[in-house]
């Protein structure tokens, strides 16, 4: 018996979505190509050269940048201080977030306040909250004067100028600027918590903390990753707070990757050092990703594909 032929104007259906999807695809794909795309090819092919930036690509030096780099006290401390950032956010920042959002989730009297109240920080721009923390900070500025009046002149440093303490101070208000964004993530989350979950297993005899440990944060895992990964990629690109507050000083000692990279390329006119530090720290951010969604978010988006599907 003969096969049932396909519908009269089934291939010209498929081809018309295939067409459709591509039309709505192509605008964010050529963005994506020509200020993503491009500019990486750029930066490793100029990596490969002893470049100012204003005279033509003549001086080959092949992989040498990146040996100088490798060797440079300067790219290993940038190296640490992200690191640094990437593991106090991971052990301050987020847990602290997640003890606002909870509580924050609370009903209680004025909470849609409090909400705003931590969640304007991250409204400033980085540029003006720089400015801002860079003129409380100056010695016998008001935080210093507050710190006196309280009792506490002892605790007092050289908050911005000393190379030891420097990178508590920066990470301080980076988590003031940002705490508020992972609270508001964190917060969607448990709100898609139902509370008939909670009740249930309070009447069954939970306390507070079975339930946090044993139904909240599971349940909550999905946005609790998505949020160490912001904070991981973040902490990464750190640049401006930290270039208006420092420039990566004093003695280098607030250095991050993006600032040694902006210091190599623009301040120094090293374009091709500087570009070599644009492609390490390229690597360094899409290796971590990659890493971080095959490890951590697989199961996540496993999952929701599975749904999807059903």
């Amino acid at each position: 018996m003969s096969t049932p032929s396909a519908r009269p104007g089934a291939g010209r259906n498929q081809r018309t979505q295939w067409m459709t999807i591509i039309l709505f695809l192509l605008p964010a794909l050529t963005l994506f190509v020509l200020f993503v795309l491009l500019p990486v090819v750029q930066a490793a092919h100029y990596s490969l050269y002893k470049w100012n930036g204003l005279q033509p690509l003549t001086d080959f030096v092949g992989l040498k940048n990146y040996a100088t780099a490798f060797a440079s006290n300067i790219f290993k401390t940038a190296i640490f201080n992200n690191l640094l950032l990437i593991v106090l956010s991971l052990t301050v920042q987020i847990p602290f977030s997640l003890f606002l959002a909870i509580l924050l989730n609370r009903r209680f009297h004025g909470r849609a306040i409090f909400r705003v109240i931590f969640f304007l920080p991250y409204v400033l721009s980085e540029a003006i909250t720089g400015v801002v923390f860079t003129l409380l900070l100056q010695p016998g500025a008001l935080v210093d004067s507050g710190l006196r009046s309280a009792g506490l002149g002892g605790v007092i440093q050289d908050w911005l100028g000393d190379p030891g303490f420097v990178m508590i101070t920066l990470f301080i208000i980076i988590s003031w600027k940002y705490f508020g964004f992972h609270m508001i993530l964190l917060l969607a989350g448990l709100k898609g918590i139902p509370r008939e979950i909670e009740e249930a297993a309070l009447i069954d005899g939970a306390g507070r903390w079975q339930v946090f440990r044993f139904i909240t944060l599971p349940l909550i895992g999905p946005t609790l990753r998505v949020s160490i990964f912001l904070s991981m990629i973040g902490s990464l690109q750190l640049f401006d707070m930290v270039w208006v507050m420092t420039a990566g000083g004093p003695l280098n000692a607030s250095n991050t990757m993006a600032i040694a990279m902006f210091k190599a390329g623009f301040k120094n006119t090293q374009m091709g050092y500087g570009s070599a530090f644009a492609v390490i720290l390229f690597l360094f951010g899409l290796v971590l990703a990659l890493a971080y969604q095959r490890y951590v978010l697989r199961r996540d988006v496993e999952g929701a594909i599975t749904a999807f599907n059903g």
